[in-house]
């Protein structure tokens, strides 16, 4: 079985700043003329070759379920799996994974693959069916210029490895390391070893449960044997949605290039 997390549980805090509480919304179902122009539908029918997808939701998540029954297809919305992340506004980004990880493994016992990613991101159809369909664990990084103050550093030292840098308080960043190459993060994965990211995901619970996605991740990739079962993808078109002025991009991006599902 294919399987795939997307997490959409975050308050939106700057995508909604200055927006009267009672017009405030969650991110990935916002459009402005058409409701199948959401980040959301967008990134499902794109996994059309996934048996399951999992969303973790949390902030207005009855708003949530609403949209994916009756906006989605149907065939598309009997695929989803949908969990509420009841921390959604006291832990990071991390707890949220877990859970869709947790129940993705418990539900299902004959997973060959999770694909991950964040559901406030806009990728091209080609490079998005580049991760789908690689046959290796999958680490993804887009084309931005990296600024400490958002971005999320993937790295490679001199022994191979990869590590991640992100500086929750939009600070600076330092690498104490040689390293041989850097990239802007794409924030896109996908994990093949199941029983590996088990491990990764307990060991999230037990000891780093108010961490970003990252320590999971991390965990899972310092605990693979053998740096060929990883491929690197670059994402040609990738937008991080934070503001409605990144909507707009996207949705002009959509229109331009007939990517948008009608």
């Amino acid at each position: 079985m294919k399987l795939a997390i997307i997490t959409v549980a975050g308050i939106s805090s700057r995508f909604n700043k200055d927006i009267p509480e009672d017009e405030k919304i969650l991110k990935c179902i916002y459009y402005e003329n058409d409701p199948k122009n959401t980040l959301l539908y967008q990134m499902t029918t794109k996994l059309e070759e996934y048996e399951k997808i999992v969303v973790v939701g949390g902030y207005k998540y009855s708003d949530l379920e609403d949209y994916i029954s009756t906006v989605l297809p149907e065939g598309l919305s009997q695929k989803i799996l949908l969990v509420y992340n009841d921390h959604y506004d006291d832990l990071s980004s991390g707890y949220s994974l877990y859970l869709g990880i947790k129940e993705a493994l418990e539900n299902f016992s004959d997973i060959d693959e999770i694909l991950f990613v964040e559901g406030d991101l806009d990728i091209d159809n080609e490079s998005f069916l580049k991760v789908v369909n690689s046959p290796k664990n999958v680490l993804t990084y887009n084309y931005e210029p990296i600024y400490s103050n958002k971005a999320v550093v993937l790295y490679q030292n001199g022994k191979n490895e990869f590590h991640y840098l992100f500086n929750s308080d939009h600070g600076m960043l330092s690498i104490d390391e040689s390293f041989k190459a850097i990239f802007n993060s794409g924030q896109t994965w996908k994990f093949k070893d199941m029983e590996i990211l088990k491990i990764a995901n307990d060991n999230f619970k037990e000891n780093l449960i108010e961490d970003t996605n990252l320590a999971i991740i991390q965990k899972y990739f310092d605990l693979l044997d053998n740096e060929d079962d990883i491929e690197l993808i670059g994402l040609k078109h990738w937008v991080n949605c934070n503001k409605r002025e990144d909507y707009k991009l996207i949705d002009n991006y959509w229109r331009i290039n007939h990517e948008s599902i009608r």
